[in-house]
C-alpha cells in the first residue's frame, strides 16, 4: 500500500519538479495530488508520461492525505500548514514560514536526518533555504574532521531562486539589450541582465539582507549553533544553479588534499577539482543534477586552519524539491508515518 501525496504550488517552478523527482526516484505513492490556488484550478501538469490536472487548494480535503508537499510562499504556509498537520497530514514546507521555530524540524538528511524525530510535535517539517541546503552538504563532513569555527560565504544566485516571473525579467531584459529595446525593471532593484545586485530580500536593522540572515540562522540551527557565521548574497544573471566561495575556519588543522577525501566520500557531494582550466563546476552544468558540486578546495594562508572552497548546486532540485522529496523519503524509510488506508 502506498502513500497519498499532495504538492502544493504545484504550477510553480518548484512545485512542477517537485512531481519530476517523486516520479524520477519511484517515491511509494499511489496517488499524487497537484493542488494550487483557485486561479488555477484545472491547470495541467505532468507527473511521469501523465497529465494531472490541479485542483483548488480551499476546496482539497487533506483528511486521506499522508504527505503535503508544499511550495506556494510564506504567506499561504503560515495560513494553511497548520490546518493540514491537524488533518494529520505531514506539511514538508519549502518557504521561510516555519524554518525558525523551536518545535519544526529543519531538516537536510545529509546533514541533521535524526532531527526529523521531532515532526510530530507540529505536524511540520521545514526545508531550508535554497542557498543554505548546498552549504551545509558540504560542510557538515568538514565539521564533522576538524570543527568548524567560523565561515564566510558569498553566494552567486541564480534568478530561478525568485520565480518564474524572474527568469522571465532576465530573459527580456537580455533581448531588449540586444534589440536595443527599454529595460524595465519589475522583480528586481536593478537590471539583472549583464549586471549582479548585492541585494536579496529584505534589509535588516544591522545592514544585512534577510536572505543573508537565513544563511546564518539555518546552519546554526542545523550544524551547530556555535559556529560564526558571516554571508553577502548576490543575484546574478543565471536561470538555474547557485553557487558559493566559501572561506572557513577550523579549530583543527585540514590539508586541502584531506578535504578532498573526506569531500569525496561525503553523502550528496560531488567533487571536481582540478588544477587547471575548466577543471570545476560552474551552475551551468549543475543544472538538471541531484549533487552539490564542490571544487577549487585550497589552504587559506592568512588564517591558521583556514580553507576556501567553491560550492555550486541546482537550486530548484537540491535546494528546494529534491530536498523536500528527500525529506519524505526519510519519513517512510524510517517508518515514521504508515499510509492511512493502510492504518485504516
Amino acid at each position: 500500500m502506498g502513500y497519498k501525496v499532495a504538492v502544493v504550488g504545484a504550477t510553480g517552478n518548484v512545485g512542477r519538479e517537485m512531481l519530476d523527482i517523486l516520479h524520477e526516484r519511484g517515491f511509494p505513492a499511489d496517488k499524487v495530488v497537484p493542488i494550487a490556488s483557485r486561479r488555477s484550478q484545472g491547470v495541467d501538469v505532468s507527473y511521469g508520461d501523465d497529465t494531472l490536472k490541479c485542483q483548488a487548494l480551499e476546496n482539497y480535503d487533506f483528511s486521506d492525505t499522508d504527505i503535503c508537499l508544499m511550495s506556494a510562499g510564506g504567506n499561504v504556509s503560515k495560513e494553511w500548514a497548520p490546518k493540514i498537520a491537524a488533518k494529520g497530514c505531514v506539511v514538508i514546507d519549502n518557504s521561510s514560514a516555519w524554518r525558525y521555530d523551536a518545535d519544526v524540524p529543519l531538516i537536510v538528511p545529509e546533514v541533521n536526518a535524526d532531527a526529523i524525530s521531532g515532526f510530530s510535535r507540529k505536524n511540520i517539517i521545514a526545508n531550508p533555504n535554497c542557498s543554505t541546503a548546498q552549504l551545509v552538504v558540504a560542510l557538515k563532513p568538514l565539521h564533522e574532521a576538524a570543527n568548524i569555527k567560523r565561515i564566510v560565504v558569498s553566494t552567486y544566485q541564480s534568478v530561478s531562486g525568485a520565480g518564474k516571473d524572474a527568469m522571465d525579467e532576465l530573459f527580456n531584459q537580455t533581448r531588449a539589450v540586444f534589440v536595443n529595446d527599454p529595460i524595465e525593471n519589475e522583480n528586481f532593484t536593478k537590471r539583472i541582465a549583464f549586471n549582479v545586485i548585492p541585494h536579496i530580500d529584505q534589509f535588516m536593522e544591522d545592514g544585512y539582507t534577510k536572505e543573508e540572515w537565513k544563511v546564518l540562522a539555518e546552519t546554526k540551527k542545523m550544524l551547530d549553533p556555535k559556529i560564526k557565521v558571516t554571508c553577502t548574497a548576490v543575484r546574478v544573471p543565471v536561470f538555474i544553479g547557485h553557487a558559493e566561495s566559501v572561506n572557513i575556519e577550523f579549530e583543527k588543522p585540514l590539508s586541502a588534499e584531506e578535504a578532498r577525501s573526506i569531500l569525496r566520500e561525503a553523502p550528496g557531494c560531488l567533487v571536481v577539482d582540478k588544477q587547471e582550466d575548466g577543471g570545476y563546476v560552474t551552475p551551468y552544468e549543475c543544472a538538471g543534477e541531484d549533487a552539490t558540486f564542490i571544487s577549487r578546495i585550497r589552504e587559506d594562508a592568512t588564517v591558521e586552519n583556514g580553507l576556501n572552497i567553491w560550492v555550486v548546486s541546482d537550486n530548484l532540485r537540491k535546494g528546494a524539491a529534491l530536498n523536500t522529496v528527500q525529506i519524505a523519503e526519510l519519513l517512510v524509510n524510517r517508518k515514521l508515518i504508515q499510509p492511512k488506508k493502510q492504518a485504516a
